[in-house]
This record gives C-alpha cells, structure tokens and sequence, in this order.
C-alpha cells in the first residue's frame, strides 16, 4: 500500500525517457483463482466466417474471456453447445439451448469485405423466451400487428478493419454485459501500472495496458522507483512523480505524444496526485510550509488551495464523485485511518474505525461505498465500506494487499498484491465473491491505475 510515512509512499524517483510504443519486457495474464462456481451460465457460440478459409479472429474467444473475467457470467464450454447457428434465423431449437440453463446465447458471423475490412454481425438472444414464442413474436405498434423479435435482447452490425478486431470484440462485452445487468461494460478500458525488472539497466517501468494485460506500452523507464501513476478523467494523459531534478515533481504527460508538463516543484514532499472528476483540478500532498497536508490546485491557473492543516501527516488524497469531498489518510487520531473533508466548508470528519487502521480509501464510482486498504492481526487486505451503514466487508485473502483502484462501473477493484514472494496484480469483484491474478512473465507488477471509460 501507498505508506503512511509520505516519503516511503514513494514519489522519489526519475523519469528518464519516454518509450511511445516500446515494446515490454513483460506480459500480464488473467488467472482466475475463484469464483466461478456462483456465476450465471451464458452461451457465447463462435461466430461464422462468410467467406473463404479461416475467420481471420475469434471474436467469440474474446468474449467470453471477457464476461468470465468480470465475476457475472460462466460460459459454457463449447462442447456443450448444441449447435453453432451464426444468426438468429439459424436456430433450430430453443428448447435445446433452453435446457443449457443458460440465460442468454450470442450468435455472430463475420463477412469479409474490400481493403481489409469485415462486416460483423452478432445478436443476443434469450433462449427461453424464443422457446416460448417459436422466435416469432407479435406486438400492437399504432394499431397494428408487427413481428417483434422480442427474443432478441441485442443486435448490432458493424464494419471493423484487420487492425481493430480485439477493440470490437471488447465493445461486443460491453453491450452483452450492459443488456445482461443494465451496468455499463467496461472491458475497452485499460490500466496503469509498474513493472520492474532488476535485471534491467532501467529496471522501473511506467506501463499502460488494456484493462487485460493486451497491446502493452511502456511510457516511461527510470532506474530509480515509480508509483502512484494516476489517470486523467479523459483517459488521455496521466499524473506522476519524479525524482529526477533533485526533488520529488508532479508531472502531467500525454500517454499518446508522450509530452509531458512539470505541475509543482516546491520545497519537500510533492506527491500523492489525483485528478477532479471534471479534469480542472489536482489534489496532491505538499510539505512545503511544514506537515505533508492536503493540497488542491486550479491546473490551468496554477493557484493552489490548502485543504488540510494538521501536524500529523495527511496522504492519499481521492476525490468523491461529485468532486465536492476529498477522502484521505491520516494518523491525526493516533492510527492511519480515512478521512472526508467537505472542499467548501473544510470540515472533516472521520470514516473508518473498524480494524487496527484504514488507508488508502478509495470512494466508489456511485458514491456508495468506500474501498480501503483495511489491517487486522497485522495483515493487509482490501475491504468495501458500504454508505451510509459503515458496514465493512474484507474482499480478500491475499497477502500484503495494497493500492485498490476500482473500475470505472464499479464491478472490480484491481490491486497490488504478493504471491510466491513477488509482486502482483489481482482483481477481485466488489461482492468479494470472483478473484483473479495478473502475474507478469518477469519481474514485478504493482501500483495498478485502472481508467476511467474510453
């Protein structure tokens, strides 16, 4: 976890160069550890090639993938279908797929076309409801009788180039997993992370990945620490710390041009960024007229606000979704525990008081509830804090849990974590009831950031 004591938190580093498209020395992998027994049964059947040879992807491979890993659904392994109709008008019987159990089915079919490009198609149906209607429904639309199709819960068509096919298979998730729970999908997003390596000259690594480890990229190399790296509201730049002039900075920089801004530069501790949900403002933690306090500054303006005065240190601060509270740690009532400042009026009250400390927290995207960095019998690991009840529930099980950072829909926490004596990433749902890891292929993996939707 981000450490109490602010200059352990990290933040002391050296950003040596910007690498756009640098190819990593690692590779993350989803390794689902628990969970799938209590996920709903879903058919996800291989889409159709219409042209000659071989599907040039396997769209269906990446959806289902996809929805296992979110926690909320089980695919049936494709030895268990009963067929493998490409569209709608292809499905003989129901009733069959009916008695899968499952509560839905994606049929797709893939059609080539000119200058690498491909016509796909894909549909979700829900079996039971076509077995009741013998997929052919009516409905009385302005005083008329018209063929509803009421089976069919989705349906969508597209034309997606060579380059572009696991991008689409992810939005083909989302609308699944949005159609299927009425929560927006968020499998086209990415995260951030650290990877190092020590057996490398510039053994830190500032990465940027989708959400699942894919189309890697590393930002920026260093042979001195990273962390916290955190993501604008855009999903277009990211907010980090470096060492490299002598004392910790705040930087900016662009994850496409790689360009980068220094934001502060002041006297002792400058860390701990995190942007405002509408993208003006940086709150951060500052040293520079005593205690590390809590800061928040206008980014365009460069006018800077001080939030917290306290002679304990205050840390880790993170903005409410309405941008009108902070959360941050502190130790002013003799352990690390989370706090909630109101920007306007400043008053602060305490959240957390179960366990032996709380850091870390973490507000959830509807505001409802708090994820934390929660200790008990001297172990770490990652707890949700319901409001208004202030009912906590430990997610893991895991060793020495730290850095939560939750999706933008809510649905996961990714996190830092060891497992075999290093560093890792895991995810873990926010019912606590699906777990995965992401282990690198060497090295470490930490300080994850997951963004916001793109």
């Amino acid at each position: 976890m981000k450490q109490l004591v602010f200059w352990t938190i990290g933040a002391i580093f050296v950003a040596i160069s910007a690498m756009p498209s640098a190819k990593a020395q690692t590779a993350l992998e989803i390794v689902i550890t628990e969970g799938q027994d209590s996920a709903r049964p879903i058919a996800i059947v291989p889409f159709q090639f219409r042209g000659e040879g071989e599907s040039p992807y396997n769209f269906a491979e990446i959806v289902a993938a996809d929805l296992r890993r979110s926690g909320r659904f089980g695919p049936v392994s494709n030895n268990q279908l009963p067929a493998r109709p490409g569209k709608d008008a292809d499905v003989r019987d129901y009733a069959a797929w009916a008695r899968l159990g499952v509560e839905a089915m994606l049929v797709g079919e893939v059609t080539p076309l000119s200058g690498g490009r491909y016509q796909v198609t894909y549909e979700l149906i829900d079996p039971l409801r076509g077995q009741i209607t013998g997929g052919s429904a009516q409905a009385l639309v302005d005083g008329q009788l018209v063929d509803s199709n009421d089976h069919i819960i989705e349906g969508r068509t597209s034309v997606v180039g060579e380059g572009q096919f696991r991008q689409y298979a992810h939005r083909i998730s989302d609308v699944v997993y949005e159609a299927l729970t009425g929560e927006r999908g968020a499998f086209l997003t990415r995260i951030a992370y650290i990877y190092v390596d020590f057996d490398l000259e510039n053994p830190y690594h500032l990465m940027v990945a989708d959400y699942d480890g894919y189309n890697e990229r590393v930002l920026l190399r260093s042979p001195e620490p990273l962390m916290s790296p955190t993501w604008s509201p855009d999903g277009n730049k990211l907010a980090y710390v470096s060492f490299e002039n002598g004392r910790p900075e705040i930087f900016i920089q662009d994850i496409y041009t790689t360009s980068r801004e220094k934001l502060t530069s002041f006297q002792g501790i400058n860390g701990s960024p995190a942007w405002s949900p509408d993208g003006t403002k940086m709150a951060m933690v500052l040293s520079k007229d005593g205690a590390p306090n809590i800061y928040v500054m206008d980014i365009a303006s460069r006018r800077l606000e001080q939030i917290t005065d306290h002679w304990r240190i205050d840390t880790e601060p993170s903005w409410t979704p309405d941008g009108k509270s902070l959360t941050f740690t502190s130790e002013r009532g003799g352990r690390a525990q989370v706090y909630r400042v109101d920007l306007s009026s400043k008053q602060i009250r305490r959240v957390t008081f179960e366990g032996e400390a709380n850091l870390g927290g973490v507000v959830t995207p509807d505001g409802n509830g708090l994820v934390v960095v929660h200790r008990a019998n001297g172990r770490f690991h990652i707890a949700r804090q319901d409001f208004p009840s202030g009912n906590l529930m430990v997610l893991t099980e895991t060793s020495l849990d730290e850095s939560p950072s939750v999706a933008p829909n809510g649905s996961m926490i990714i996190y830092s974590t060891t497992y075999r004596d290093k560093q890792v990433l895991a995810l873990v749902s926010m019912d606590g009831r699906f777990r995965a890891r992401l282990p690198s292929r060497d090295g470490e993996v930490k300080a994850p950031a997951w963004s916001p939707f793109l």
